[in-house]
């Protein structure tokens, strides 16, 4: 199994990917906690992925600074599907912002509103970023050793 994620088409790994950010995002109800844990396995994966065809640590690095772009840009694109009804009620003067369900952080409904759109739509995918960069770097310091054949 694990052999063959690793071999899988870039076409289908991409596809498995959303469906799992997709699921991840269904899992935290629109917040998108579980995808940035997603992002430690993803970083890995992605290292693992392209360790057999190079073993410079500058073209692994790059590679995965790539892929975990390419997978919080999904999230962003999912994170905006998701949220993007919610922005419209920023110009609406109707709006009851403060029943809207979100945490009143800021004490201020729109301050509150604005702080929990940012956090949801921006800041958590840039978790993910960097949670799949730290988990391709966790793999590298496992994969490099052993292609420079120390132990």
């Amino acid at each position: 199994m694990k052999r063959k994620l690793l071999t899988l088409n870039t076409g289908w790994s991409l596809i498995l990917f959303v469906l799992l950010d997709a699921f991840c995002i269904g899992l935290g109800m629109g917040v998108p906690f579980f995808c940035i844990l997603l992002g430690l396995p993803t970083g890995v994966v992605l290292v693992l992925r392209a360790a057999p065809r190079t073993c410079e640590a500058r073209q692994l690095l790059s590679k995965a600074l790539v892929g975990a772009a390419l997978t919080a840009g999904i999230t962003v694109l999912g994170m905006l599907l998701i949220w993007s009804h919610a922005i419209g009620m920023l110009f609406d003067p109707t709006a009851d912002l403060a029943n809207f369900g979100i945490p009143q952080l800021l004490y201020e409904p729109l301050a509150s509103f604005i702080g929990w759109l940012v956090l949801m739509i921006v800041i958590s995918p840039f978790l993910q970023f960097l949670m799949t960069l730290f988990g391709a770097h966790l793999a590298l310091l496992w994969v490099l050793p052993r292609h420079n054949g120390s132990s």
